[in-house]
């Protein structure tokens, strides 16, 4: 079982901002507890065939690989994340029914171990190597917040898909 905690064991705003992270995180994981493979891979909402549980932590394992990698670190953009295009924009929630949802969990967490230890080396008001879409350079406290805003909506999306898999609820 996953332990979650959003009280931060000190005050200071990076601390606070980590820990609002890692429970958003560790809340994701936590939705995906127990369940089987099959219902880990099926897509319960007609309109949204890609939403999967695996599909989702997929998506969120990329997500922070786009901010913190491609944008902040201003990196190459790797895996499903070359293969977007206007009609697939999303092409690791697709791709993610083929992988175990074991493994896309452990790459998840493996991930963000490495992007706890980016955060730690970095000043909070360093900025982006690459421009958001308008132009600027957000820094690195933005990229935070919007990872935290990220993985909490996705942990909705998860709820609704546990729930509709296999009835699970409450986590």
């Amino acid at each position: 079982m996953t332990r979650r905690t959003d009280t931060p064991s000190a005050w200071d705003e990076r601390t606070q901002l980590v820990t609002f992270l890692d429970y958003a995180r560790d809340t994701a994981l936590t939705k995906c507890e127990g369940v089987s493979a099959e219902d880990a891979r099926k897509a319960p909402l007609p309109s949204s065939p890609l939403m999967t549980l695996c599909g989702l932590i997929s998506h969120l394992r990329w997500v922070e690989h786009y901010w913190f990698q491609v944008m902040f670190l201003g990196e190459e953009p790797v895996g499903p994340l070359t293969e977007a295009t206007d009609d697939d924009p999303d092409p690791e929630m697709r791709t993610a029914v083929d992988v175990p949802l074991p493994r896309l969990l452990a790459e998840y967490q493996e991930q963000s171990a490495r992007y706890r230890r980016l955060v730690s080396e970095h000043d909070l008001n360093s900025t982006a190597k690459r421009p958001i879409s308008d132009g600027r350079r957000v820094d690195l406290r933005w990229v935070i917040l919007h990872l935290i805003e990220e993985t909490s909506r996705r942990n909705g999306h998860l709820d609704v898909v546990r729930e509709l898999v296999d009835g699970r609820t409450g986590v």
